[in-house]
């Protein structure tokens, strides 16, 4: 057999865009000065199982700490994913995660449980609106619900981000701009009503700005016309009528053409920082960063994350600007994910580059292993009405054909009045559509573009990719991993297979991460260095369970490390069919 170590591996860089252009190769890996083996050998069958195929991978590296176990015999199962295992059977898991923006109207401890119910995978909080007070009660809600239900919903939270924007209009919810009404735009502060007077937060906001420009409120919501310049302010005529929201965002415009500017503003202010060590107190799973310029951003909250908070909280970068498109790959490559912000990037952007760009960005994702959500006015019509629209019913299952991980629904759930509704539309069209997808057999294999460079790595990915080939030769139920840090979970998931991917874990910040992986069901259970003891156990619990019957095919990949070989990393892939 021929060593590892001897393969050169070749990478294509990405095209993030059609704005960007092609770049050119490059080389992910070198081939090793020395060339290690590793042997394939089959495993004993367990009590539970008829062994019908096994392949082992053993390295020599660094053993892995553990982290704290459950109790023995436990398994921590989605109440959600139990349910609708035992409903539709292993194909009929929905792979597409959801994500749902929570405010006044589904912040109820009972309104989130029916979002849990419903299906949201992770609860986004959005710093711009309420107050930490509100904050704190969502989250601690959610974690009750967890705790005390059986659900398993993740909870993120969305940075402000420095940028200019609405801080008061008069009114503690939405205001009604008419056409051709006056209004006087100042970064003057006022308490209490002021018809028609905005107040921006940034002291320069008007700078650069002439009669005759456009000022666009959240990206098409309204727009006025510059009328004249009154000292700092701007006296301006609604020529598009529409809602101001609170915190709504400014844009500036003129000849048809955004009137760049750079105000030289941080990525995260000082009130992120400060959204940032709350959210670290309240033991938050994700932080997604708002208007990203570049990579060094993602990498200082990282590094100040390793060192304040006990947990591994997950960053998450928003695309939703032109700068952040140039600079697409690095900042993938620093997050551990993205958002795809439609809303403000197509304002940045021409409204008819956005579908393809969106492909472009979870193309990009998918190649480098991250998580990728598709955000912003999916179903923006049931804020206001029961019945989306069948353009975006379009568009959703656009974003699923694509394998975005996770869609997400902002003022649909929000502040809509059909948020459970809209909820709803997410789950059954993304499911129809992931079905669709199979029956075309469409979920072939990617082109993977080679990311490991340590050997154990590569093997890893390797690993992978057979077991996800193997799953839909053999045509197995269903896959289960059993991992430490979700790394193999993940690269199972980039692979997109057929059947769904149950993930062992006995690390809580894992499991909750692993919420935002396409096709993932993590589960949290302890788990031993006996590798043939972990499958036995927890194939009993979950049998007992009554989601796996007999003559159902299990493909099992793992990277626990065995008694035997404490030193190594234990890399395998099993079939087994249940007896």
């Amino acid at each position: 057999m021929a060593g590892v170590g001897d393969l050169a591996l070749m990478g294509t860089k990405i095209s993030p865009n059609k704005l960007i252009g092609k770049l050119e190769k490059r080389v992910f890996g070198v081939p090793l000065s020395t060339s290690p083996r590793f042997s394939f050998s089959h495993a004993r069958s367990l009590d539970v199982t008829k062994s019908r195929t096994t392949v082992k991978a053993v390295m020599q590296v660094e053993k892995i700490q553990r982290s704290s176990e459950l109790k023995e015999g436990s398994l921590s199962f989605d109440v959600v994913s139990e349910m609708e295992l035992k409903e539709k059977g292993f194909l009929g898991l929905r792979k597409t995660k959801l994500v749902c923006t929570i405010g006044p109207a589904c912040s109820s401890l009972d309104e989130l449980e029916k979002l849990a119910i419903a299906g949201m995978n992770v609860a986004r909080l959005n710093m711009c609106h309420n107050s930490r007070e509100w904050h704190q009660d969502v989250i601690r809600k959610i974690k009750k619900l967890n705790q005390e239900k059986g659900y398993c919903v993740s909870v993120m939270i969305d940075t402000e981000g420095n940028q200019i924007q609405v801080v008061d209009h008069g009114s503690s919810s939405s205001v009604k701009a008419e056409e051709d009404s006056i209004w006087y735009f100042t970064t003057e502060k006022f308490e209490g009503s002021r018809p028609y007077t905005i107040q921006a937060n940034y002291e320069d906001f008007s700078e650069g700005v002439n009669p005759g420009d456009e000022i666009v409120i959240d990206g098409g919501m309204a727009t006025f016309e510059v009328m004249e310049k009154i000292g700092n302010g701007l006296s301006c005529k609604c020529t598009d009528p529409g809602l101001l929201l609170p915190r709504a965002k400014l844009s500036f415009w003129r000849d048809g053409k955004l009137l760049g500017r750079d105000y030289d503003l941080p990525t995260l202010s000082t009130k992120d920082w400060s959204d940032i060590v709350f959210g670290i107190s309240e033991d938050i799973d994700f932080i997604a960063v708002s208007f990203v310029k570049d990579a060094d951003a993602i990498k200082h909250l990282r590094d100040y994350l390793a060192i304040n908070s006990s947990k591994a909280i997950k960053v998450l970068a928003k695309i939703e600007s032109l700068e952040s498109l140039r600079r697409l790959e690095e900042i993938v490559e620093a997050s551990d994910g993205i958002m795809i912000a439609r809303g403000d990037l197509g304002v940045e952007i021409p409204l008819e580059q956005i579908p393809s760009v969106q492909e472009d960005i979870t193309y990009v994702c998918r190649q480098l292993n991250k998580p990728v959500i598709v955000a912003s006015q999916l179903l923006e019509s049931m804020v206001e009405y029961p019945t989306p629209t069948r353009a975006e019913v379009a568009d959703v299952s656009e974003a699923v054909r694509q394998y975005a991980d996770a869609l997400m629904l902002s003022g649909e759930s929000a502040i809509g009045s059909y948020g459970m509704k809209a909820l709803s539309v997410l789950r059954t069209t993304s499911t129809r559509m992931e079905q669709s997808c199979r029956e075309e057999n469409k979920q072939t294999l990617l082109h993977q573009r080679k990311l490991g460079v340590s050997l154990p790595d590569q093997i890893a990915e390797q690993i992978c990719s057979c077991a996800v080939e193997m799953a839909g030769n053999l045509g197995v139920d269903a896959i289960f991993v059993y991992t430490r840090h979700g790394k193999m979970a993940s690269l199972l998931s980039r692979n997109r297979p057929n059947p769904p991917i149950f993930a062992f874990t006995n690390d809580n910040s894992t499991q909750m991460a692993l919420n935002l992986q396409w096709g993932v069901t993590p589960l949290l259970t302890d788990l031993s260095d006996d590798m043939e003891g972990n499958v036995k156990k927890t194939v009993e619990l979950v049998k007992g369970k009554g989601m796996i019957k007999k003559d159902d095919a299990i493909l099992v990949v793992s990277d626990i490390i065995p008694i035997s070989t404490a030193q190594t990393i234990f890399q395998s892939i099993q079939v087994m069919t249940i007896t």
